[in-house]
């Protein structure tokens, strides 16, 4: 187990008014915030199935997750079992269970957009360890 601490502020300073840069490739590209409330970002995992996830992760807060493109999966645990929940367009989600992702088409083929606290800490654990 090891333990991430997230302190204010912890999004870079984005130009208002144009639209904001998204670098292909990467698996958490944090774009902006409100310092103290709320940042959000693109998660793109590289990972391509559940075999691929060494650990999951788990915020002292929650975290929405919306769809952007491609598909992505996130891998939860909830009430003792791990399960998987396709993410779908337009069906943003709110998740509090440890959790993390994957791409079933290839890496980095889907997109989602995830807004969270710009202050928090976050737990990672083997999926077996919750």
């Amino acid at each position: 187990m090891r333990t991430v601490t997230v302190t204010a502020p912890s999004f870079p300073e984005a130009p208002t008014e144009q639209e904001l840069p998204i670098e292909p490739g990467q698996i958490w590209q944090v774009l902006c915030g409100d310092l103290d409330h709320w940042r959000v970002g693109v998660y793109s995992p590289a990972a391509t199935s559940p075999d691929e996830l060494p650990e999951l992760e788990r915020h002292t807060c929650p975290e929405l997750f919306l769809l952007l493109s491609g598909r992505l999966t996130l891998l939860l645990h909830v009430d003792g079992e791990v399960r998987e929940l396709a993410l779908r367009p337009n069906r943003p989600v709110l998740i509090q269970a440890p959790h993390a992702g994957f791409c079933p088409d290839g890496p980095h083929t889907g997109t989602a957009f995830v807004v969270e606290r710009d202050r928090f800490s976050t737990e990672y654990r083997e999926p077996s360890g919750w």
